[in-house]
């Protein structure tokens, strides 16, 4: 039988296979069936019947519901994710957390459909043909009414924005964060193996292309989000008085005070002329011989921000009368165990 209009779900169950690392084979080898099966299934060249349907949500571990219809919510549809990964990723490693993000879209668009979320802020879009990365930071900041200086807590900030951030062990530190739009509110993927400043970078970062990049790619994206993200994060005026005499003991310091790694704050002063290229080489054989270009010391010292948003929402939810079970069928899992976005730390939802 072929698929009927409006009813495909091809998309999603590609998504939530690669999400979950399976190959075609993976799948039709736990659902019984042939991987010929599977691939008309995700083709749209045929379209599982009732039961059939049933099995894959149970192995997939969501919703029959939301198969049938998580292609179909506003601004879930999968897309390219921006993404900040090292050259040496591997495209099986960074595809399937580019499926893993697009699955959270889904789940937050299904999410969504049911809960109103009003942001105190707005995440501002701006053309990067028109508008320079720094001065594109420089209004974000304005627009959010930041305090001068460095900034704390960031996931704060960006969550009073109405993104969603979610932060899980990829299972690799090749790749370090992702980004999208789904309709009018944004979602971050982070990586937890990142040490506190590189995390707090990688979230800037996603920031730049949330805002550069939602309708148009640039010239250099990428040094256009790292641009973006050195303004944001030590805004030029402030900061240039602070980088001159470098030191790694004053390096150390103004590392506790703007929650950047040392090689950041080297780089920023090379970019803002308060020290030479040739004092910039210094200090990175200093950091050689210390061992600091793989690991800086001063990380774990640095407060850890955890999103809070999603857990706000579960909150707000058990507050409500709804059971675990709820919960995660709202936003499309299976269970509770499966519901790796709406949780509560260190605390368990009625179960009914």
């Amino acid at each position: 039988m072929t698929a009927a209009a409006g009813t495909a779900v091809g998309e999603v169950l590609i998504t939530l296979r690669l999400a979950r690392g399976y190959t075609q084979e993976d799948l039709a080898s736990l659902l019984g069936v042939s991987q010929p099966t599977i691939n008309r299934y995700e083709h749209d060249e045929r379209e599982p019947d009732e039961e059939m349907l049933e099995r894959i949500a149970e192995v997939l571990g969501v919703t029959p519901e939301f198969l049938r219809h998580a292609g179909r919510l506003r601004g879930a549809t999968a897309v390219d994710a921006h993404m900040r990964r090292r050259a040496s990723a591997k495209a099986t490693v960074w595809r399937r957390q580019e499926a893993r993000l697009n699955e959270y879209r889904m789940h937050v668009s299904a999410l969504f459909e049911q809960v109103s979320l009003h942001a105190e802020q707005i995440i501002a879009t701006f053309d990067p043909f028109d508008t320079d990365p720094r001065d594109a930071a420089r209004l974000a900041r304005m627009q959010w009414r930041m305090p001068v200086g460095p900034v704390n807590n960031l996931t704060g900030w960006v969550e009073a924005a109405g993104c969603v951030v979610i932060v899980e062990d990829f299972g690799t530190p090749r790749v370090d964060g992702l980004s999208q739009w789904i309709g009018d509110h944004p979602v971050m993927l982070l990586n937890a193996r990142q040490p506190v400043d590189r995390l707090r970078w990688t979230l800037a970062h996603e920031l730049a292309h949330l805002c550069l990049h939602s309708e148009f790619v640039g010239d250099a994206p990428e040094q256009e989000a790292n641009a973006f993200a050195a303004e944001f994060l030590m805004p030029a005026e402030v900061i240039r008085p602070q980088l001159r005499n470098l030191d790694p003991g004053r390096l150390a310091d103004l590392k506790r005070q703007w929650g950047v790694s040392m090689q950041a704050l080297v780089e920023r002063a090379h970019q803002l002329k308060t020290i030479t290229a040739e004092q910039r080489s210094a200090l990175y054989k200093k950091f050689s011989r210390l061992g600091w270009r793989t690991r800086e010391p001063i990380s774990d010292e640095l407060r850890a921000e955890q999103p809070e948003l999603t857990t706000v929402i579960a909150e707000a939810l058990r507050d409500k009368g709804f059971s675990a079970e709820d919960v995660a069928r709202v936003a499309g899992y299976a269970s509770p165990q499966h519901n790796t976005m709406l949780t509560i730390p260190g605390k368990h939802l009625r179960a009914v």
